[in-house]
């Protein structure tokens, strides 16, 4: 578990077979199909995150998932190649809650999903080939900086971890060590160690046969402005380490086309709740909480099974069990002082009934059962009473000043993606103190009002209230510096960030060491204005909370 943004980090580890049959194609037999199944809209969520396929309690459970991700789930696919369909496939989100026999296995179980897809929704597609970005290495100008192998050491890369005990603040690159690895191996490799950057999988065209031994390291996408003059991109190290070149292309993939689905599914079967019960809430099997030491230091993990949190402050469970932005003390009314302040170590173990597995039957906490667990733990340990209702808060608006965005293609997908739009430049690379590069398409300015929280969350606490009168949808790309770097660049809600701006005003000018704040980036490149005010939001307010938590 790690600090940023709960930190509890789930990842889908479902199997990827072959495409398979297509919904549009008779079967000589019929498919199999859940017994029953809850499918609705997700509540918001402003940072959501499908975990991926659950199974608990004889339930099949998908959360805060897309339609593009319901079709990846039932075709073993990644999002990515779902082409096609209407422009919502990757904003609408949905709940499934299905009854399943017990271990039924994962291909059984991805049949079954798209018979409830083709039920429900209505959902056609047929498999295709289309043109998709893509990193493809090939040989660089200079000679291959590899040693091909002699085949005689064990093949596979191993990750170098740092020296200990280095000095706080030292940025360490990623180390791998390579032996007798195969391009086709390698490139493979580089896609799932350095995601930050290579948001499209990497294919191998550099032609070299065999096997080759070889070190790289690079510095992580995040950590990139910070090191300056001593970070290295994952692209240098590629040219400057390896002799090899990495570029974003165009390359034909097979993917699975969207022919027609239903945004909305079909209603719920009647008598549903006397078939597929709620579930019992899930809990810790067990929990101590005890104060910090005072020369203690904040850490935390999850791996699964059990929380360990060191020297944490409860404002930051509080924060998280409710999803809420922590840079914005607004959000949270009648919050005592000790809340930030006093410390504890907290321990707590997973109960095995609350657990779920994914269809491989590998242990897994959903996210949302993981939020719940902590409110149920801070009513019991703190005594914590809480509601929502909506107060008066400081929020922003979005105002046209001289509007730069291009209109979009209203049937083209409606997403947003963390790196390059269409055009392939990556400004982050030639000054990594610009280390956000978000491009969006086919977004209202609503939806652009909606999603600014989620995109830049440590300058945005709240959804922006759209007051620009512009209609229909547009594309824009947007190159700008995260609020650490930005400093003294324009801040968020008005609550507790470390870079709020002047009360009334829109942002500051940008930091002198080439940091670009939102803010400006808004108004340069988007010709927009974020403004600040004062509007009713949904709040947190604790009615009740006691300091000492009860004994362990």
């Amino acid at each position: 578990m790690t600090r940023a943004v709960a930190g509890i980090t789930f990842l889908a580890l479902l199997s990827i077979p072959a495409f398979a049959q297509s919904t549009e194609t008779a079967a000589t037999a019929a498919p199999p199909s859940f017994e029953a199944a809850d499918v609705h809209g997700s509540p918001h969520r402003t940072f959501p995150y499908n975990p991926g396929a659950i199974v608990r309690d004889g339930r099949y459970m998908l959360r805060q998932a897309t339609m593009a991700d319901l079709i990846a789930t039932a075709y073993g696919l990644d999002p990515e190649n779902v082409q096609g369909g209407p422009s919502w496939l990757e904003t609408d989100r949905f709940d499934l809650t299905a009854k399943i026999p017990p271990s039924t296995p994962a291909d059984a179980a991805k049949l079954m999903l798209r018979s409830l897809l083709a039920e429900r929704f209505k959902l056609v597609v047929h498999n295709g080939v289309a043109p998709m970005p893509a990193y493809v290495l090939t040989v660089g100008r200079d000679k291959v900086k590899m040693k091909e192998s002699e085949g005689s050491d064990a093949a596979g890369c191993q990750y170098q971890p740092p020296p200990p005990n280095q000095p706080p603040g030292t940025i360490s690159p990623i180390v791998f060590s390579c032996h007798s690895i195969s391009m086709e191996t390698f490139a493979q490799s580089l896609h799932d160690w350095a995601g930050g950057y290579l948001t499209q999988p990497v294919f191998d065209s550099t032609g070299l046969k065999g096997t080759w031994d070889f070190d790289i390291k690079w510095t992580a996408r995040g950590q990139l402005g910070r090191a300056g003059a001593d970070g290295i991109s994952i692209f240098d190290a590629v040219d400057k380490e390896l002799g090899l070149k990495l570029e974003l292309k165009t390359e034909p993939r097979p993917v699975l086309i969207v022919d027609s689905v239903n945004q909305a599914p079909t209603p719920n079967p009647p008598g549903l709740e006397k078939i597929l019960p709620p579930p019992p809430p899930p809990e810790f099997e067990v929990a101590t909480i005890k104060p910090s030491k005072e020369d203690g230091r904040e850490n935390g993990r999850f791996n699964g099974v059990e929380m360990d949190l060191q020297y944490e402050p409860l404002r930051f469970l509080v924060y998280y069990a409710w999803d809420l932005n922590e840079n914005d003390d607004e959000l949270v009314v009648g919050a005592p002082k000790w809340l930030g302040t006093d410390r504890f170590d907290i321990v707590a173990k997973v109960s095995t009934d609350a657990m779920g597995n994914t269809v491989q039957g590998r242990p897994r906490i959903d996210e949302e059962d993981f939020r719940q667990m902590l409110r149920a733990l801070l009513a019991d340990r703190f005594k914590m009473q809480s509601h929502m209702e909506d107060r008066t808060i400081t929020a922003y608006t979005l105002i046209a000043a001289n509007p730069k965005l291009r209109k979009a293609d209203p049937a083209s997908r409606t997403r947003c993606i963390e790196g390059p739009g269409t055009d392939g430049k990556d400004p982050r690379i030639a000054n990594p103190v610009l280390n956000r590069l978000v491009s969006c398409q086919n977004m209202t300015m609503a939806q652009i009002g909606e999603k600014l929280q989620n995109l830049a969350s440590g300058y945005i606490y709240t959804p922006v209230l759209d007051a620009t009168g512009m209609t229909g949808s547009f594309d824009f790309t947007l190159s700008f510096s995260s609020a650490d770097l930005a400093r003294g660049s324009g801040g968020g809600g008005g609550g507790g960030g470390s870079a709020a701006p002047a009360a009334g005003g829109a942002a500051s000018a940008s930091d002198p060491n080439g940091a670009v704040s939102f803010f400006d980036a808004v108004n340069r490149q988007l010709g927009l204005k974020l403004e600040k005010q004062r509007r009713p939001a949904p709040v947190l307010v604790i009615d009740h909370i006691e300091e000492k938590p009860t004994e362990n």
